[in-house]
């Protein structure tokens, strides 16, 4: 029997329930104790009932085994389904092999154990199913015990007819599992297309909730950073040189000056003399991100090195503040050294991001992307700190999905600790002459996607890596 699954992403694409299969063998038992009762009891018919029960006691006791055991809700694997459909076969088999054969009319109940697998498994353990069932119909069709018949008579069947009834069991088998198979195979592939829309538009319909707090918020902030702007920069005059509160009121002016120029360029992303952005080679993108982190007390090393020409691109908003993100999230968890790397071929363009800090926990792992996840492991102690809301790292990945990017999150292979998040583009993508609004936002109009720019750089104060 398998573990439970411990996430819903690493699960196969086809699970059956324990409890699906142990209401099955307890149908299955109760008909084979109807007939076995009815033959013997009722007919009068003689044949081994005590083996014959026994069997049949075999699959109520694996039952009650499996419900102790384990709990009905489990989610089976294919191989763990498979060993308990292949003991059906087995045990039918036993069955038929006491009471006649393939000249029992039951033998046809062979096919059920395969008919479940063509429904809820993979093609490849159905075939396995199938010919371990086909095996057994072949040895049944000439070692059996005879047919339960009256006393005194005898009844066996011609060779010919034997044979005839192999041939129409196997081909039945055959044709009713593909039969299964295909139509299960087409309501799965649609419940994945129906899953798939739903997670997209779930995805949409979060952003999309976020633009109408990015375009309060950009209102708002407007007059304050203002007013804060001009006081820092009059009470600056105030003070003499040396003095050390001229140093904090120096920085309250440098940041308010920095929030200022993100509101400047937020309302110019759309304006028709900054649509087309000057295209930049990769490293210039890297330096782009990196440089507004330098000086946080993380070192930030970064490198960039491939086979052919360096990629060029165009001066993507969405790619800048996707990897903005990014970046600074590795900053905020790195205990003190943070790599940026990216390498190209003629094919591919892939960016690197690695940290030393404590890393993703493994049951957020599978989760990082969603929107309201938080917290890496081990780096905040204080419980009322929240640890943000958990929407960085889904805007961030959002954003670089849409220009074409596939984002993969993972930790960093022992004894190392710490996060590596890889971002690869198509060269071809990458480097297409394309604008920014209409690749990065197509799906959404020209105010949405500044309030996207806005929410995605704000959002990184929310520190959203788990």
């Amino acid at each position: 029997m398998p573990d439970q699954p411990t996430s819903n992403i690493t699960l196969p694409h086809r699970r059956l329930k324990l409890d699906t299969l142990v209401r099955l063998r307890w149908l299955a038992v109760g008909g084979q104790s109807a007939a076995l009762l009815v033959v013997y009891v009722g007919l009068g018919y003689p044949m081994p009932a005590g083996p014959a029960f026994a069997m049949v006691a075999l699959s109520a006791w694996l039952n009650i085994f499996l419900k102790i055991r384990w709990p009905s809700a489990m989610r089976l694997s294919e191989r763990a389904a498979t060993f308990q459909l292949a003991y059906d076969i087995l045990q039918m088999s036993g069955l038929l092999y006491l009471t006649g054969g393939l000249g029992n009319p039951f033998a046809f109940l062979l096919m059920a154990p395969v008919m479940v697998s063509a429904a809820g498994l993979s093609a490849r353990y159905t075939i396995i199913l199938g010919i371990l069932a086909t095996v057994c119909a072949s040895v049944l069709a000439v070692v059996h015990m005879p047919l339960p018949w009256p006393v005194g008579d005898e009844f066996s069947l011609p060779v010919v007819y034997s044979a005839g009834i192999w041939i129409a069991l196997v081909s039945t088998l055959g044709f009713m599992a593909i039969y299964a198979f295909r139509v299960a195979e087409e309501a799965r592939q649609l419940a994945d297309a129906l899953a798939a829309t739903e997670l997209v538009l779930a995805r949409e319909q979060h952003l999309n909730a976020l633009d109408g707090l990015a375009t309060a918020a950009a209102h708002e902030l407007g007059t304050p950073l203002a007013t804060i702007y001009l006081a820092a920069k009059e009470l600056a005059d105030e003070f003499e040189d040396g003095d050390h509160r001229a140093e904090d009121l120096a920085l309250i002016h440098s940041q308010a000056e920095r929030c200022r120029g993100i509101l400047r360029q937020l309302t110019s992303l759309s304006s028709e003399a900054d649509r087309t952005y000057q295209r930049m080679p990769v490293s210039q993108l890297l330096e782009d991100v990196i440089d507004p982190h330098r000086g946080t007390g993380v070192a930030i090393h970064s490198d960039w090195t491939g086979t052919g020409p360096e990629p060029v691109g165009t001066r993507n908003a969405a790619i800048r503040y996707g990897l903005g993100n990014l970046v600074e999230n590795a900053v905020d968890f790195a205990r003190s050294r943070v790599d940026v790397s990216a390498s190209w071929d003629a094919a591919a363009l892939s960016i690197s991001i690695k940290d030393d800090g404590p890393g993703f926990t493994v049951d957020i792992l599978g989760k990082i992307g969603d929107p309201y996840v938080s917290i890496r492991g081990g780096k905040s102690t204080q419980p009322d700190t929240g640890g943000g809301l958990g929407l960085g790292i889904f805007i961030a990945k959002t954003l670089l999905e849409r220009t074409g990017a596939k984002l993969t999150l993972e930790n960093l292979a022992p004894p190392r600790t710490g996060a590596h998040i890889r971002v690869s583009w198509p060269r071809q993508i990458f480097e297409q002459d394309s604008r920014v609004d209409e690749t990065a936002f197509s799906a959404h109009n020209g105010n949405k996607t500044q309030n996207s720019h806005m929410v995605a750089n704000a959002s990184s104060e929310t520190q959203v890596e788990t």
